[in-house]
């Protein structure tokens, strides 16, 4: 898990301008690139900071059979100084996708953490990943991704996890409970062909990307997300052809911000504990307020007052109210307000800071 999230931070560095370039869908805000990156690396040093094994750990050999471990209790995060929840690859998981929910930036970094957190459910317990396992954790985490948005579209990196999750389910049926390594690799191969296959499509599923003649930017970091996990649990290299014609992927093909009218509004990100009823009460309003609005929970329980703790994101015309809103049902933590609108030189080309 650890090679994982260190490849796909590298990744998604090595990418953020590109995948900035052609972020037109929900906002045309020019920065999917730059809030993937940044929850990812979230992630990352999460286990990191935790003393997760390193990344000179051997990726897995075809053929084997699973190794013996000492798995911590399902659904509890690793913490530090425990070193029996480092062979629970579910515990481990969830440690990391909660720093990357607490830390998580815009649309894309948030329902990236979600899809994270909710992978780690299938896996809790467990010392070694299967074919089996893999195909719970992305099927779990791809629902668990179109749930968390009150209003959730085809068309974006949604529509690309579900299509991984699905064709990881269908490899994994037909491999009759074999838990081998091949087994493994075969699901994983299947899961980024799907990812790709997806992401194509995703031109096609909206008006403001047929426009613009791209493919959708989230769904482009989750395929990079994806092959990052392939090449960490297999030893292989990063498939680099995967992103070969790409429509506005090229390093030549223009900023598709340029030109384009600033968008109004700002984004409103938070994290607060609310009972299950003022959580739906919160996103009822929300949805009234404004758009892309998010709510997933942080953490598997709730405190002695029955309130569980929850990440919050929305666009909305005007802070004030939504943030009225949420401090009439409790008192939010790490409140960020961010504009929407893409900085711009007066040249009307798209700015460093923008990017």
């Amino acid at each position: 898990m650890k090679r994982w999230l260190g490849k796909a931070e590298t990744a998604l560095g090595n990418h953020s301008d590109r995948l900035n370039a052609i972020n037109i869908f929900p906002v045309a805000d020019g920065d999917t690139g730059t809030n993937l990156y940044l929850t990812v690396r979230a992630a990352a040093r999460a286990l990191q900071d935790a003393g997760a094994p390193s990344d000179s750990g051997q990726p897995a050999q075809p053929g084997q059979p699973a190794q013996p471990g000492q798995p911590a209790q399902p659904g509890q995060p690793a913490q530090p100084g425990q070193p029996a929840q480092l062979n629970d690859v579910g515990a481990v998981l969830a440690r990391a996708g909660q720093a990357a929910m607490e830390q998580a930036r815009g649309n894309s970094g948030t329902l990236f953490s979600v899809f994270l957190c909710a992978a780690a459910e299938p896996l809790a317990g467990h010392a070694r990943l299967t074919s089996s396992l893999l195909a719970a954790a992305l099927n779990r985490a791809q629902i668990r991704a179109w749930s968390a948005l009150s209003d959730p579209v085809p068309g974006t990196m949604l529509s690309v996890m579900e299509a991984a999750g699905r064709a990881a389910a269908a490899v994994d049926a037909g491999q009759n409970g074999n838990d081998s390594n091949h087994a493994l690799g075969l699901v994983l191969d299947a899961a980024v062909e799907a990812a790709l296959e997806a992401v194509v499509r995703t031109e096609g599923q909206l008006d403001a990307l047929q426009a613009a003649h791209v493919v959708d930017a989230g769904g482009v970091g989750m395929l990079l997300i994806l092959d990052c996990l392939r090449s960490a649990v297999l030893g292989e290299e990063l498939r680099n052809e995967l992103l070969d014609g790409l429509h506005g992927y090229d390093l030549q093909d223009p900023h598709i911000h340029t030109g384009m009218p600033a968008d109004d509004g700002v984004e409103v990100m938070c994290t607060i504990s609310l009972s299950p009823l003022d959580a739906a009460t919160l996103r009822q309003r929300l949805d009234e307020l404004g758009d892309s609005v998010i709510m997933s929970q942080v953490g598997p329980s709730a405190d002695a007052e029955g309130r569980y703790r929850w990440r919050v994101h929305v666009h909305v015309p005007d802070p004030a109210p939504a943030l009225d809103m949420i401090r009439s049902l409790g008192a939010p933590a790490d409140v960020s307000v961010s504009e929407l609108a893409l900085p711009r030189d007066p040249s009307g080309e798209v700015s460093a800071e923008g990017r």
